[in-house]
């Protein structure tokens, strides 16, 4: 069972992502947790780069990078896991390239969507949370953390982008997605959040 969680700046992915593990886990579950970019040493150093608010870079390289992590973190974390029998739980995953590199920086999504397929042998999530947030509201949130990072610096029309490419994911893929109102408080989501999980576990009969 994979399961993803996505959307745009400070949506609470973290905080929910974090409560479903806890449920998990009371319910024997065990799941291994991870992120993206990130999740492995390799992913860690790329992370490092993508998210620097120092540095300049192009839309395409920006989204190979993110593909080289994934890569990664499919072939040592990933497919393991799922070999095991275990729910893998990951925060982002190639829905989130497809909206920020696809829909927010304007590459085409079917060049986005071949390369996504090579790198991750067609690894695809049995369940993905969409947190949706109107992105000025995230962009406060997301203020109110610190330090803003090299993402959370792009101006309001990129995050607007971001969350219309996540929401035409979700519309192009319902069986998949469920689409969340993250303005709901955190027991609120957390509720919702559950359940989606426990659908979608009796589905897959674990």
């Amino acid at each position: 069972m994979f399961i993803t969680f996505e959307g745009p700046e400070g949506a609470g992915k973290s905080t929910q992502l974090a409560r479903l593990v806890a449920r998990l886990t009371a319910a024997g579950l065990a799941p291994t947790v991870t992120r993206e970019p990130g999740g492995t040493p390799l992913g860690t150093r790329v992370r490092e780069v993508l998210l620097d608010p120092e540095l300049d870079m192009h839309a395409l390289p920006e989204f190979l990078l993110y593909s080289a992590s994934r890569a990664q973190l499919v072939q040592d974390v990933l497919r393991p896991a799922l070999s095991r029998g275990e729910v893998v739980v990951c925060d982002r995953y190639f829905d989130s390239s497809l909206a920020y590199q696809g829909a927010g920086r304007g590459l085409p999504l079917a060049l986005l969507q071949g390369i996504t397929h090579e790198v991750t042998g067609g690894l695809r999530p049995n369940l993905t949370v969409l947190l949706d947030l109107d992105p000025a509201l995230g962009l406060q949130r997301a203020a109110a953390r610190g330090q803003p990072d090299r993402l959370e610096r792009a101006d309001l029309a990129f995050h607007q982008r971001v969350r219309q490419g996540f929401l035409e994911l979700a519309a192009q893929e319902p069986q998949r997605f469920v689409v969340l109102d993250a303005t709901k408080t955190p027991d609120e989501l957390e509720a919702e959040v559950w359940a989606a999980v426990e659908r979608a576990l009796k589905v897959s009969g674990a």
